[in-house]
């Protein structure tokens, strides 16, 4: 397999701009620069609750990279939400403007409601630009629903079409094959294989199919993860759900990278509710790609992220939190 030609960046920044939780409180490495003091950096002058932002279950990550001085921003997933969103963006003052290109990663409420605020600020931002790519697969936009305790299942609100994407100045691009984004600075990963024994998708999930009728749909195939390269320091990975797993990830990485350091993971690792079961399985598969950090949030659960701090060593666990600015820079 001839590897994607990704190129090294010089540096990269994410902030999360949406996550389950918030946390000012706890201790970080010093390339993460916590909520408070992003909101002072954006001009709060008063610690307040009306000026901190708000978490909410989902994700969104602003991704900037440089290459000497070029610089290519992404927007992975967009949160659940259109006012949480506005609200989390406008506190940190995030200029949307410089948004390049936006990603969702799968056909699911909680990554997806917020993209069409996305768009209208990005324009709002830059009047009068073109309309901005937006990376979508094909399959994701069924009608999906999710099983529940007392039985039966509850729909889930289904991504916003192409259509409604155009309307608020996106350019929809659909597509399932792997590519190299913005002039070489981002992999956009194609339909992830299911490798691992115990990953094993989203138990009880289903679809509705063409005859209206429910059924199973536990690999959620239209997930993908997105990465760069980072001078000195190797490959990082952007998962935003891990519906396909975290460990099948990796393994994915590693064989399309072939000879190159997988540095860290971000994002989602869903090893909360009934993948609870299979945290340690991950810890000691994870264990094997040695990795130097690991951002575990949105829908991990504190059980896995315990654990993974217990597996892997503390120091190399860095849990995401709304509002939080990683950096990425070799020393």
């Amino acid at each position: 397999m001839t590897a994607p030609q990704l190129l090294s960046v010089d540096r990269a920044e994410i902030t999360v701009l949406m996550d389950n939780v918030t946390d000012s409180l706890s201790s970080a490495p010093d390339h993460v620069t916590k909520e408070w003091d992003m909101l002072r950096l954006a001009g709060m002058k008063t610690l307040a609750g009306s000026c901190q932002c708000c978490a909410n279950h989902g994700l969104s990550l602003l991704l900037k990279t440089w290459r000497g001085e070029q610089m290519q921003t992404v927007l992975f997933d967009a949160g659940p939400a259109e006012e949480t969103l506005a609200y989390n963006i406008q506190r940190l003052g995030i200029d949307m403007g410089e948004i390049d290109a936006v990603v969702l990663s799968h056909g699911h409420w909680d990554h997806g409601g917020g993209l069409p605020t996305a768009f209208k600020m990005i324009h709002q931002a830059r009047p009068g630009r073109a309309p901005v790519p937006c990376y979508l697969h094909p399959g994701m936009f069924v009608q999906r629903a999710i099983p529940r305790p007392m039985g039966g299942v509850l729909p889930i609100q289904t991504p916003p079409t192409p259509d409604e994407l155009r309307a608020v100045g996106a350019l929809p691009i659909l597509g399932s094959e792997p590519q190299v984004l913005l002039n070489g600075h981002v992999y956009l990963s194609g339909e992830i294989p299911r490798r691992s024994e115990f990953e094993r998708g989203f138990r009880g999930h289903v679809r509705m199919d063409d005859q209206g009728q429910w059924v199973p749909d536990p690999l959620i195939m239209d997930e993908r993860y997105l990465a760069f390269k980072v001078q000195g320091l190797g490959l990082f990975a952007f998962s935003a759900c891990s519906h396909a797993g975290i460990v099948n990830v990796a393994l994915d990485m590693r064989e399309r990278f072939a000879g190159q350091t997988l540095h860290g993971v971000m994002g989602g690792f869903h090893l909360s509710g009934a993948n609870e079961s299979v945290i340690q399985d991950t810890v000691k598969a994870l264990a094997q790609f040695d990795m130097a950090m690991l951002a575990p949030g949105h829908c991990t659960g504190w059980r896995a992220v315990s654990a993974l701090a217990a597996g892997l060593g503390e120091d190399k666990i860095v849990p995401t939190a709304v509002g939080q600015r990683y950096l990425l820079q070799a020393r």
